[in-house]
């Protein structure tokens, strides 16, 4: 799945989530804001949200079940702004028109799922940017060069 079509995906989720103020949007705008919230690149920017896992308390067993074959476990409105930030939680609301509650929400619905669907599966965007740096090899030699 390439990075507009998760995009897309999270634009749905959004979309079809329980909070009548993002029931209404455009489809496009979201896919557009939340390319500006997650985006990176090379795509999906994994490495921010893995990186602030240990911002708040329990994120990393949270973002690992996203990350895993498991089931997903969800996040709560709090929980996402540890992980995001407030000032990228902010623009993202104020990209959509949005109240920075319904923004929360709503990221909080599709942001598991997003991170699922990048890191799964064959030719997932895992795949891809592993395969630009000579895969899980070329991961390492980048990762042993950083700690020498």
């Amino acid at each position: 799945m390439d990075l507009t079509e998760l995009l897309k995906m999270g634009a749905d989720i959004i979309q079809g989530n329980s909070d009548d103020a993002t029931t209404g949007l455009d489809a496009d705008s979201i896919t557009n804001a939340l390319g500006s919230l997650l985006g990176g690149e090379n795509g999906l920017d994994l490495s921010s949200i893995v990186s602030n896992m240990t911002n708040g308390e329990g994120l990393s067993e949270i973002v690992g079940s996203w990350l895993g074959n498991g089931e997903n476990m969800p996040i709560s409105i709090d929980s996402i702004t540890d992980l995001l930030g407030s000032d990228k939680i902010s623009e993202f609301a104020s990209n959509l028109g949005l109240s920075e509650e319904s923004a929360k929400g709503a990221l909080a619905d599709a942001l598991p799922n997003l991170v699922d669907q990048a890191t799964s599966g064959e030719n997932s965007l895992v795949d891809s940017m592993l395969e630009k740096i000579g895969g899980a090899e070329g991961a390492m030699d980048m990762l042993g060069k950083m700690f020498r």
